[in-house]
C-alpha cells in the first residue's frame, strides 16, 4: 500500500521507516529537494538521523502533488508552527475517503486549538471519524533502530484507529487504539514543557527528588488542564501522559529536556533554539497553554514558573523557590481521577 508521510524531519523519517519495514511504498515529503536527492541517492538523512539507514522502501519528494497523488493514507510529521500552512496546501488534494493521521504534539500559539482542529479547519473535505493522532513515548533515533517502541493511535472512530493500528504495528513497534483525541493531544504537547522544567532541575543539580517532584506535579497540571477542555483524566495515566513525560523528562534524546539544560547553564532562549536548530515544541507549547489556563481559570504554577523563565528573563533559581514557597496545601485530586478523597475525623482512625 502506498502510504504518504509529510515531514522529513527525524521524527518523519523514522515513522517512514517503520512503514517501509512493514512492507508499505512510503512517499516521505520535504520542502527541501536538495533533502529528498540526499535520501533518494545515499538512503541518508544526515541532519535529523545521522548514521540511520532510511529503508529502500521510502522514496522522497519536494513536489506535493506527486507526493500524495492516488495515496489513501497520509501522515502529516510537520513541526507545529508549520502544521496549518501544510495542511492548506494539502488540502485541495484531498477527499472524504482519505485518512489523515498527524504525529505532531504542539498547540497552535495564535487560537490554542489542538492539531486536529487544525487540520479539520484546513481541510473541510475529510470527515472527523477518518482522521487519527498518533502520540507516546517515541524518541525517532530509538524507533528508526528499531529499538522497542510503544504508542497510542486516537480517533474518534474505532475503525479509523485500529486501521491505522494494522497499518503501523510490527514486533518492534507496537500500537494500541485510544478514543480521546482531546487527551492523547494534549498529553503529546503539554508533557514537553515539563520537559523543559526537568532540564532546568537537572541543569541546576536540583537532584533526583526534585525531578521527580516536577514530573508528578507537572503530570497533576496536565490532567487539569486537559480535563477542563474535555479529556479524560485516565487518558493522562497511559502512553499519552506518563509514559510519553517519563521518556521526554528524562532521554537524552529529548531536545526539551537539552534546552532546558542550556537555559540552566544561562544561555538565552534565542541562543538555546538557534544551537539546537530543530523544532523545540515545549517553547510554543508553554506560551500556548499558559494562555488556555489564565482563559480557563486552570491552576497551573509550574507551567506559569517555566514561561517566566523562557519569555521574561526569570531566574530558574529563584521560579524553583518561588514554587517551594507555595502556600501550603493538601495533595488533593478533588474529582480530577473520578473520585473524592476524604478526610477521617479526628479518634475515627
Amino acid at each position: 500500500m502506498d502510504i504518504a508521510i509529510l515531514g522529513a524531519g527525524s521524527w518523519g523519517t523514522a515513522l517512514a521507516a517503520v512503514l517501509a519495514r512493514n512492507g508499505h511504498a512510503v512517499r516521505l515529503w520535504t520542502r527541501r529537494r536538495e533533502l529528498a536527492e540526499e535520501i533518494n541517492r545515499t538512503r541518508l538523512n544526515r541532519k535529523y538521523l545521522p548514521d540511520c539507514t532510511v529503508p529502500e522502501g521510502v522514496t522522497a519528494y519536494w513536489e506535493l502533488p506527486r507526493a500524495v497523488e492516488r495515496v489513501r493514507h497520509i501522515v502529516v510529521a510537520v513541526p507545529s508552527n508549520a502544521f496549518m500552512e501544510v495542511c492548506r496546501a494539502l488540502s485541495p488534494h484531498l477527499d472524504s475517503g482519505i485518512s489523515v493521521l498527524h504525529a505532531t504534539k504542539g498547540i497552535d500559539v495564535e487560537t490554542g486549538r489542538r492539531m486536529s482542529e487544525l487540520l479539520l479547519d484546513a481541510c473541510p473535505s475529510v470527515p472527523g471519524g477518518r482522521v487519527a493522532v498518533l502520540s507516546g513515548p517515541s524518541h525517532a533515533e530509538e524507533v528508526i533502530r528499531e529499538l522497542p517502541t510503544t504508542v497510542v493511535v486516537a480517533s474518534p472512530s474505532r475503525v479509523t484507529a485500529e486501521e491505522w493500528q494494522r497499518l503501523f504495528t510490527n514486533r518492534r513497534f507496537r500500537v494500541y487504539t485510544h478514543p480521546d483525541v482531546i487527551g492523547v493531544e494534549l498529553g503529546g504537547s503539554l508533557k514537553n514543557i515539563i520537559a523543559i522544567g526537568a532540564g532546568l532541575s537537572d541543569g541546576l543539580g536540583f537532584g533526583d527528588n526534585a525531578k521527580a517532584a516536577l514530573m508528578t506535579r507537572g503530570l497533576h497540571e496536565m490532567v487539569r488542564l486537559g480535563v477542563c477542555l474535555g479529556a479524560s483524566p485516565l487518558t493522562f495515566a497511559g502512553l499519552a501522559g506518563l509514559g510519553d513525560l517519563v521518556v521526554t523528562c528524562t532521554s537524552r534524546h529529548s531536545r526539551n529536556r537539552r534546552a532546558g539544560l542550556l537555559l540552566a547553564k544561562g544561555w538565552s532562549l534565542e541562543q538555546v533554539l538557534a544551537h539546537l536548530d530543530m523544532a523545540v515544541e515545549g517553547v510554543r507549547t508553554t506560551r500556548a497553554a499558559v494562555a488556555l489556563a489564565r482563559r480557563t481559570g486552570v491552576d497551573m504554577p509550574i507551567a506559569e514558573a517555566i514561561f517566566e523563565i523562557l519569555f521574561r528573563g526569570a531566574d530558574p533559581k529563584a521560579a524553583v523557590s518561588e514554587l517551594m514557597g507555595r502556600s501550603p496545601k493538601p495533595e488533593w485530586f478533588d474529582s480530577l481521577w473520578g473520585e473524592s478523597l476524604k478526610w477521617s475525623e479526628p479518634g475515627s482512625v
